[in-house]
């Protein structure tokens, strides 16, 4: 895998945790992004239910491809009418601005490049149409300018290099040498989480079509709430040795809530083993001059805590493991309280856990596989 920018991984990220769309780009994002993250392609294999040669084709892909490796493009029909190096000259005249080729205008219209496009002979003639469908087809649409945030933390090669490191140490690509962690967590917070009617889907009747459907109609959801309640929050590891997720409810997200997690994650291996904990730049994480809480109950247990650059936090591992604990636990839900939100994240995590190393269902699904 190659190196990526900071860009290119939150962008992965939120393919991942959007899960939208095509299920197939989903998956193949997911690979991207845990081979980014230094997973080796035996265990994104396991993880994805999916073969290592399929793991190594969307990996190569990506490098040679870039993000439009992502979206499957099904072929059929007549033969295409422009050539593919017309077809890529007109993409890169449509990515560039107009300024680029002295045009007195600072944005292209459909007319706009097809007029330039013929009369600088890229192509003999081109509808407005033609060129729009061309574009889509070529996974170019019409946006608007968005901003962009590049990590400014000084030690972000130094902090991305131990962080893939430790991951190397999980996957047990390295011996770990005297001193160093055995066991490493990824931590993260999830939330906040309101009590509101949750968008999610479900199967039923397509409505007017079943001769059933008006003496079976549709569980609906409230269209408003009041969130009186406040909010809750999920404090959430991901054990990389072991495959398992933990996670508690809490009622907000200070330095004692998150060191008090901490504890419980210390408390899962003897004294003797070092751990080290992956998180992000979240303040209650950090040790500032006038509290050296976290550095001070690290250095007690025998913790390293490591943390992502700045803006950097798609090098988590566990950012992953939110998608799924979002669709199966939160989505189309309208829980009446936070104990019974809570529960439900709870059973999920156990469910999680309990099927993570079940080899049935994994061969199931590996034979059930569509990336």
């Amino acid at each position: 895998m190659r190196e990526i920018d900071d860009d290119e991984g939150r962008r992965l990220l939120r393919i991942v945790r959007r899960g939208s769309g095509s299920v197939v780009t989903w998956r193949r994002a997911q690979m991207i992004l845990l081979s980014a993250q230094r997973m080796p392609v035996a265990k994104i294999a396991e993880v994805t239910f999916t073969s290592a040669d399929r793991v190594r084709d969307v990996i190569h892909n990506f490098n040679r491809d870039g993000f439009a490796s992502l979206y499957p493009k099904y072929k059929g029909g007549r033969p295409e009418t422009f050539t593919l190096p017309e077809r890529r000259e007109i993409k890169k005249i449509a990515k560039s601005t107009p300024t680029e080729h002295d045009l007195p205008f600072s944005t292209w219209s459909l007319s706009k490049l097809a007029d330039f496009l013929v009369a600088e002979g890229v192509v003999d003639d081109i509808s407005h149409e033609g060129l729009r469908v061309l574009l889509r087809e070529e996974g170019v649409s019409f946006q608007k300018v968005k901003t962009w945030k590049a990590s400014r933390d000084p030690d972000y090669a130094v902090k991305k290099a131990r962080v893939e490191h430790l991951y190397a140490i999980a996957d047990r690509e390295v011996v770990p040498e005297p001193g160093e962690p055995g066991v490493v967590f990824c931590l993260d917070e999830f939330g906040p989480l309101n009590l509101q009617p949750h968008p999610g889907r479900q199967w039923a009747e397509r409505g007017g079509r079943h001769k059933d459907a008006e003496r079976e109609p549709r569980r609906r959801r409230r269209a408003t709430c009041n969130r009186l309640h406040g909010v809750r929050h999920l404090f959430a590891a991901y054990d990389l040795a072991t495959d398992r997720l933990y996670g508690h409810v809490k009622d907000t997200k200070t330095r004692t809530q998150f060191l008090t997690f901490c504890r419980y994650l210390r408390s899962l291996y003897p004294a003797g083993v070092r751990l080290a904990i992956v998180c992000d730049n979240f303040s209650p994480h950090l040790t500032t001059k006038r509290c050296r809480r976290v550095a001070n109950w690290a250095e007690a247990n025998n913790v390293e805590i490591a943390y992502t650059p700045t803006n950097s936090s798609w090098l988590n591992r566990i950012e992953a493991q939110f998608t799924a604990l979002r669709y199966f636990a939160l989505d189309g839900t309208d829980h009446a309280s936070h104990r019974e939100q809570a529960s439900m994240i709870r059973r999920y995590i156990i469910w999680r856990n309990k099927h993570a190393a079940d080899e049935r269902l994994r061969e199931i699904v590996n034979k059930a596989n569509v990336a």
